[in-house]
C-alpha cells in the first residue's frame, strides 16, 4: 500500500498550521489521508525552565540566532525510521522555488521543513543536519512559516489523486518555462470585450498555437529573464 506523502514542520508557531492547507485542494487531500501533516514546536526541545530557544549572534550585532543543540534536538526527535526526506530550511538567502523543484519534492516520500525565526539558524545545525535552504523569493519574511505554506500548498498539489484531471498541471505557469497563456470563459461577450475567435472555432491545433504564442508573448513582456532562458535552451536543442 502506497504511504501518504507525510510533512513535518519544525516551528516555534504551530498555531499557524495547517492554515490555509485545511482548505480546498489541499484540504481535501489532508481529508483524504494522500498526505499527512506532523507540526512540532521546536520549543519542545528545549531543555531549560525558560524554554530557550535563540541567543545573541556569535560576534555581535543585532537581533538573536536560533540555537544549534535546541533545534537539532527538535529535527532529531522528528525524524522516521530509516527517514530519507529532504530537509528544507525556509530561508531569503536559499535556492530559488521553482516549479522543477517542487516537482521534484512532489516525488520524495515527504518533507521535513524547519521554519526559521530571529535573525536566523546557527550555522552548525545547517551543516551538521543537512538542511538545504530554500527561499520563495527575494524578500525577507518575519519568519518561515507563511515560505512553508507557500511550498507545501505547490507541492501537495501534484501529489497523484489531488488534482481532478492530470492535465490540470500539464500547461500551467513555468512548466514549460513559460508564463501561462490567457485564460477565458463564458459569457461569450463582456462588457464590450469577447472571447478570442480561435477558442471558439474547434480548431485544436490552431489553438494550441495561439496558446503557445500568446505564452510566448507574455513572457517575453514580463519575464525576459525566463524568456532568454527558454530561448537558449530552444537553441542548444536544435543544436
Amino acid at each position: 500500500m502506497l504511504q501518504p506523502f507525510t510533512a513535518t514542520v519544525l516551528t516555534l508557531y504551530p498555531e499557524m498550521f495547517p492554515g490555509p492547507l485545511c482548505h480546498a485542494l489541499a484540504g481535501r487531500a489532508l481529508e483524504k489521508d494522500i498526505w499527512r501533516l506532523d507540526v512540532r514546536n521546536i520549543r519542545d526541545a528545549a531543555t531549560d525552565r525558560h524554554r530557550t530557544v535563540d541567543d545573541t549572534p556569535a560576534g555581535g550585532g543585532p537581533g538573536m540566532v536560533m540555537k544549534p543543540d535546541v533545534l537539532a534536538a527538535a529535527i532529531d526527535s522528528a525524524l522516521m525510521p530509516e527517514d530519507n526526506r529532504p530537509r528544507l530550511l525556509m530561508s531569503p538567502r536559499g535556492e530559488p522555488l521553482t516549479q522543477k523543484l517542487v516537482r521534484e519534492f512532489a516525488r520524495a516520500p515527504g518533507l521535513i521543513i524547519v521554519c526559521g525565526r530571529f535573525e536566523g539558524v546557527d550555522e552548525r545545525v545547517i551543516e551538521g543536519r543537512n538542511l538545504r535552504e530554500i527561499s520563495i523569493g527575494d524578500f525577507v519574511l518575519s519568519g518561515g512559516e507563511p515560505a512553508a505554506l507557500c511550498l507545501l500548498d505547490a507541492v501537495v498539489r501534484l501529489l497523484p489523486g489531488v488534482m481532478g484531471k492530470r492535465e490540470s498541471g500539464d500547461w500551467e505557469t513555468f512548466e514549460h518555462g513559460l508564463l501561462e497563456y490567457p485564460q477565458y470563459t463564458r459569457p461569450r461577450e463582456w462588457e464590450g470585450r469577447a472571447i478570442p475567435e480561435v477558442l471558439l472555432s474547434g480548431n485544436h491545433a490552431e489553438i494550441e498555437r495561439w496558446r503557445r504564442e500568446q505564452a510566448e508573448r507574455i513572457t517575453r513582456e514580463r519575464r525576459p529573464d525566463l524568456w532568454e532562458a527558454c530561448r537558449r535552451g530552444k537553441d542548444k536543442n536544435e543544436a
